[in-house]
């Protein structure tokens, strides 16, 4: 068992110092041993919550200690491809309602989906699970399952999607692939939402045209909802997804077909399809997305951190007036791919990394 360092601002790093624009910093490992973590969340007790792309749900105790033993209840589960379990996410009132929200691989009659559900964590059990979303219809294909999960300041709970590799399915408003999508807590569809009487549409639709959002984050200082999301060979983006807006994929997009560099579609514009707020060619393979809020980085206060899993490392950007005005590459090749990006609640970043021996990793300052 690995054991979180206490006092660790206190300490001496394992590491050295690492000088960036703005902030020189330290990294230290809280855990290791896990296998392809995908997400990572913390509890108001002190205890920290890793899932596995596998299928198992890890704890970490207060005391700092990564436990055998992963949580019990989860429904069942299937690793296919990309997919597995990906998400979890406290409720907002956690300590109150003990809420905590998964997103996973399920199998079908048709193929594999991308499904949410929630449970209340008593000690390591997961009781009163209940499923409040299925992406319909399944398919076969291993790819693009999306699925991070956001909560507005008014608690409905955004869930982020995936094209399922099939990229038209993007642009059908009576299929989920390729959306952004709104609930109330409990599963229920909220009476505002865009294509609530629009014929044809599945009314828990928030926006379409996504092609494989893997990072979602609240922005603190504004409440909007900034997403991202892979593009093909380049065009990855940053979005900030609003109620009824089409996204584009794949008619248009800043990206081109693997291997053979041919477009896709009809440009990288066209009217009535948002532009992205931000995009990187070559991909970086974005995923894990969080605002830095804290103090104990004043010099990163504001600023937007996204994980890089194609060149293994964390992407943090300067935002100013609602727009990225810089951008800065760290990390690049310490850890490896970083698959999610977290502010924990003592006001430290943290990462995890996707490997057979995956890490979650802290950020010190120097």
């Amino acid at each position: 068992m690995t054991r979180i360092l206490m006092l660790l601002a206190f300490l001496p790093s394992f590491a050295l110092a690492i000088d960036s624009e703005r902030q020189s910093f330290q990294y230290q490992v809280v855990a290791d041993g896990l296998s392809h973590p995908w997400s990572v969340a913390f509890l108001p007790d002190g205890r920290t919550l890793v899932t596995e792309r596998s299928g198992h749900l890890r704890m970490i105790d207060a005391k700092g200690d990564l436990l055998a033993e992963s949580i019990r209840g989860l429904p069942p589960i299937r690793q296919h491809g990309q997919g597995g379990l990906l998400e979890v996410m406290p409720h907002p009132q956690f300590a109150q309602n003990r809420w905590l929200y998964i997103s996973y691989a399920e199998a079908g009659r048709d193929g594999y989906g991308t499904a949410v559900g929630r449970g209340r964590l008593d000690g390591m059990t997961l009781t009163d699970f209940e499923v409040l979303f299925r992406l319909l219809p399944k398919t076969g294909t291993p790819y693009h399952f999306g699925s991070r999960l956001a909560f507005d300041r008014e608690n409905h709970l955004f869930i982020t999607l995936g094209d399922r590799g099939e990229m038209d399915r993007a642009q059908d408003l009576g299929d989920h692939a390729g959306s952004l999508i709104r609930l109330h807590d409990d599963g229920r569809i909220p009476a505002d939402n865009p294509f609530v009487n629009i014929p044809g549409a599945l009314p828990e639709i928030y926006s379409y045209g996504h092609r494989n959002m893997q990072g979602a984050t609240l922005n603190p200082f504004t409440g909007e909802l900034w997403t991202h999301e892979h593009g093909p060979q380049g065009g990855d983006e940053i979005n900030l997804p609003k109620a009824g807006v089409n996204h584009g994929w794949p008619v248009i997009t800043y990206g081109v077909n693997y291997g053979s560099g041919t477009p896709i579609g009809e440009g990288t514009a066209k009217s009535g399809m948002a532009q992205p707020l931000y995009y990187w060619v070559p991909s970086i393979a974005p995923s894990g997305m969080t605002f830095y809020d804290g103090d104990r980085f004043p010099s990163w206060r504001g600023n937007l951190f996204v994980g890089s899993l194609k060149f293994r490392l964390l992407v943090r950007l300067e935002i100013e007036n609602g727009r990225v005005v810089h951008e800065e590459r760290l990390l690049k090749d310490e850890l490896g791919r970083i698959r999610d990006v977290r502010q924990g609640p003592d006001g430290y970043l943290y990462l995890l990394t996707d490997a057979d021996d995956g890490k979650l990793v802290r950020l010190l300052p120097e």
